[in-house]
């Protein structure tokens, strides 16, 4: 079970840790890793305003499945177990200890620096502006950047979702495919009826 938990965590993480702006365009797509040449989808993301959910696609081990949702006007994210019918809830403090939620937003996509130099770990780090590129047939932003400790990232915001479409880092690299505008219903954000709440606090301290 804990597998499970801190498979869904590593899938949402990669596109955590690679940067978003607060979309205002309401949309689904496919996160793959761009990395590795032939990589099926490694998961599914859909946003809504301030919401977002990512569902891991591990085909081929079933036990691996795992779904993420974060509330960010609450600060707050749930992490969904579906074949234990089993959700944990996870507050923006201990989700901040994890580094799992500390991610970039900007109010506006075509100056974004000194959002991304305010983020803790790219203190002291540098980031420029590169200009405009299109990804898979979309008009971006790129920006390059390093972090506090010299590490280089990249990112391509999408101005029309204010969200990061692809994006590249020392050990990471990925981007979003078959981009589907439109609005998102609200039930894929919630809690389905019929799960059981984890304690969190018990299991985090078996596995320190």
């Amino acid at each position: 079970m804990h597998r499970v938990i801190t498979r869904s965590m590593c899938v949402s993480t990669l596109i955590l840790m690679a940067t978003f702006a607060l979309a205002q365009t309401e949309f689904s797509a496919d996160i793959v890793d761009s990395q590795k040449e032939g990589t099926p989808t490694q998961a599914k993301i859909y946003f809504a305003k301030d919401k977002l959910r990512i569902e891991s696609q591990e085909q081929h081990n079933p036990k691996g499945s795992g779904v993420f949702i974060m509330d960010m006007a609450n600060q707050n994210s749930i992490i969904l177990m579906p074949q234990q019918h089993m959700y944990m809830q996870m507050p923006a403090q201990a989700m901040g200890q994890r580094g799992l939620y500390s991610f970039f937003r900007t109010g506006d996509v075509e100056n974004a620096c000194a959002d991304w130099q305010k983020m803790p770990h790219n203190q002291g780090g540098t980031c420029h502006k590169v200009g405009s590129e299109t990804v898979n047939g979309r008009n971006t932003v790129k920006y390059e950047g390093t972090s506090s400790s010299g590490d280089a990232e990249q990112v391509w915001l999408d101005p029309k979702l204010r969200f990061p479409v692809k994006w590249q880092g020392k050990d990471h690299g990925g981007e979003l495919r078959n981009i589907q505008e439109g609005g998102q219903p609200a039930s894929l954000f919630e809690i389905p009826s019929g799960y059981t709440k984890m304690d969190l606090g018990g299991m985090m301290q078996q596995h320190q």
